[in-house]
């Protein structure tokens, strides 16, 4: 099972590439500049009883242009790449599945596995975004884009062999605090995508034609983006903190103390005071939005500095993470 695990990794690595690609041309046919429309024709035609010899001008129905295939054939590559995204979800669900059942526990029991199991979630969530509103589309781009870079990082550099879970994990609180903090953890990943696609965007409507701004060009209007980052942030930040909470009762169980400000914890508290300040600074009416969404992109940066920082560069009594 653990080889066709990584077998299935790999393979819904593919295909998530291949989705980008698909949103990639989508995004490239869609730009495509339009011709101005030409003046249709007009013919000349018998007026009908009446009038003996005389015409009356007609337009001639106008042939298909060429913009209307373009866009034709870019939201057939935009379909393509939606069902791809389906069956790399599917994929990648399958190698967490068969990775937990090769551990014969739930997959969590170290960073590659959280990585493989936050990605999933992100990309369950966006289908089910991209169900609801399919006009947000091609943000699907940006989010195959992130999970191509997310998934082969894991597998290039955080794989470890199937191992039991360390004592020091088994409870029943592992399942309780790990799995809401992977959870909350995909929808923050997730949500970060329409935050950087509504900056993009704010920009490119207030008139700046300078890269990256250029890239937003066909994303969806700035206020729809920005909703979004509100909704998916608003939804994951009380899940996180009841995460948080669970970890501290699972601490004070474990090493005999709820809170000790080892760095896992000092970067979940950190993470979960700039998430709530952008919780805060979205509901003041005095602050701007793009200064708002700034605030939850600085919000994923520590959560990016918890998974991977503190894993790489510090050491406590979080240091499961399996790798040197």
């Amino acid at each position: 099972m653990s080889a066709l695990s990584d077998q299935l990794v790999t393979f819904a690595i593919l295909a998530y590439l291949v989705a980008m690609i698909s949103h990639a041309v989508e995004y490239a046919v869609g730009n495509a500049r339009k011709a101005p429309a030409a003046a249709p024709a007009r013919e000349l035609v018998g007026a009908g009883a009446g009038g003996p010899g005389g015409t009356i001008e007609e337009p001639a129905i106008p042939a298909p242009t060429r913009p209307d295939r373009s866009a034709a054939r870019a939201a057939l590559a935009g379909r393509i790449a939606a069902w791809i995204t389906v069956l790399a979800a599917a994929l990648h669900l399958g190698a967490v599945v068969t990775r937990g059942i090769a551990a014969e526990r739930m997959p969590w029991g170290n960073m590659y596995e959280f990585v493989l199991t936050v990605t999933w979630i992100g990309a369950a969530a966006w289908l089910a975004v991209l169900w609801k509103q399919p006009s947000l589309r091609r943000l699907g781009l940006f989010l195959t884009l992130v999970m191509v870079l997310l998934l082969a990082f894991a597998e290039l550099k955080l794989y470890v062999q199937v191992v039991p879970l360390m004592p020091a994990l088994q409870s029943y609180w592992f399942i309780i605090h790990v799995s809401t903090i992977i959870f909350a953890s995909g929808i923050f990943l997730l949500g970060v995508v329409p935050a950087v696609a509504y900056l993009m965007r704010s920009g490119w409507e207030q008139g700046r034609r300078s890269f990256p701004y250029t890239l937003a060009r066909r994303l969806p209007a700035a206020a729809g983006l920005e909703r979004l980052t509100f909704t998916l942030h608003a939804f994951a930040f009380p899940i996180f903190t009841f995460a948080v909470i669970a970890g501290a009762i699972w601490a004070e169980a474990a090493w005999g103390r709820a809170w000790g400000w080892d760095p896992k914890e000092t970067w979940a508290f950190i993470s979960w005071v700039v998430y709530a300040g952008y919780l805060h600074a979205r509901a003041t009416p005095s602050v701007k939005r793009n200064v708002a969404t700034w605030i939850s992109v600085v919000g994923f940066l520590t959560m990016l500095m918890n998974l991977f920082g503190v894993n790489f560069f510090f050491t406590g009594l979080h240091s499961y993470a399996g790798v040197n």
